[in-house]
């Protein structure tokens, strides 16, 4: 049922290609794969096509930096001008970027600002000695068998001197998915998709993999398993920040929000005219639903940088069904 009210709202929408995929207790319980990835070629999706997930990647960050606290490597209260010297907000602390809520005018006060998210890629490289790229790869990626994910779009290029960190058959795997990745489209008005363009991006803390639903899902089940973080920094990660007495929409890399009583903890990413996905997690019912686009209209006008999930159309359904 889910997944014939999720198609139809795809095509109203205008996505040419979705992926999408349930988590319950730690295991995948569902997974569909609708419309295509590849319109010109007639290829469809499948739930282990591979897209760039934008915005999804700041929750991986936030873990890299997590598991620096945990080290007694780095202190998230300390100012970014540690790292940054002539950081562009006097004051902003690491724990604020986190939880954007770095605005120069109202340091502490929530305003998404993924750009500002990813200045702590300096202080991920700075509290440990491995490259921050390596790092990802090989405490995440490697360590949870996600083998159709690529730790950065941009390691395709042939002149990128991040590739001296990876071996040959690495590469070499790396761009046998990137060659499988959903093409990215613009839909216009009346909900017509036009092939665009997606500039390869490198890895930072704000963006830069490249992931199927399926290797999600086992990211997303370690962390509930407590695999990656101690169960104590999970639960600040997923606590509305505050510094000014006033709770924020955003925990530490993630989005908190009350529904009804029960909280979600969610991430959102956007494209515009290429990709979009949503990772929403129900946490008291061990329910975490993974949803990738080849088009932006997944979250497009749904207002999720206000920090209100339940706006989108794609969400409530989730909600209505397994969560109400």
């Amino acid at each position: 049922l889910f997944g014939r009210y999720v198609d139809t709202l795809r095509l109203q929408v205008g996505i040419p290609g979705m992926t999408a995929l349930i988590v319950n207790g730690g295991a995948p319980v569902w997974e569909g794969a609708y419309g295509f990835a590849d319109v010109e070629r007639n290829i469809r999706t499948r739930p282990d096509t591979p897209f760039p997930i934008g915005c999804l990647t700041q929750p991986i960050g936030a873990l890299m930096l997590g598991a620096c606290v945990e080290r007694g490597t780095l202190d998230i209260g300390q100012p970014m001008s540690r790292w940054i010297s002539d950081f562009e907000v006097p004051g902003a602390t690491v724990r604020h970027l986190l939880a954007h809520a770095s605005d120069g005018e109202n340091l502490g006060v929530f305003r998404y600002a993924p750009e500002r998210f990813a200045a702590l890629t300096a202080v991920a490289q700075a509290c440990d000695p491995q490259p921050y790229r390596q790092r990802v790869y090989a405490s995440v990626i490697e360590r949870l068998a996600m083998s159709d994910t690529v730790p950065g779009h941009d390691l395709v290029l042939p002149d990128n001197p991040a590739r001296d960190l990876f071996t040959a058959p690495q590469l070499e795997r790396f761009a046998a998915i990137v060659a499988r990745t959903a093409v990215p489209y613009r839909v216009d008005r009346p909900g017509r998709a036009t092939r665009s363009e997606y500039t390869p991006r490198a890895l930072n803390t704000e963006h830069g993999l490249v992931s199927t639903v399926r290797d999600l899902a086992r990211y997303e089940a370690a962390l509930d398993q407590g695999l990656l973080l101690l169960p104590e920094n999970l639960a600040q990660a997923w606590t509305p920040a505050n510094f000014t007495g006033v709770p924020l929409p955003t925990g530490l890399g993630w989005f908190v929000q009350d529904y009804h009583g029960e909280p979600l903890i969610w991430q959102f990413s956007e494209a515009p005219g290429a990709y979009s996905g949503i990772i929403l997690k129900a946490p008291a019912r061990r329910l975490t639903l993974i949803m990738l686009a080849n088009s932006a209209q997944l979250t497009a006008h749904a207002g999720l940088p206000r920090g209100a999930v339940s706006a989108s159309p794609f969400v409530r359904i989730f909600l209505r069904l397994f969560v109400s």
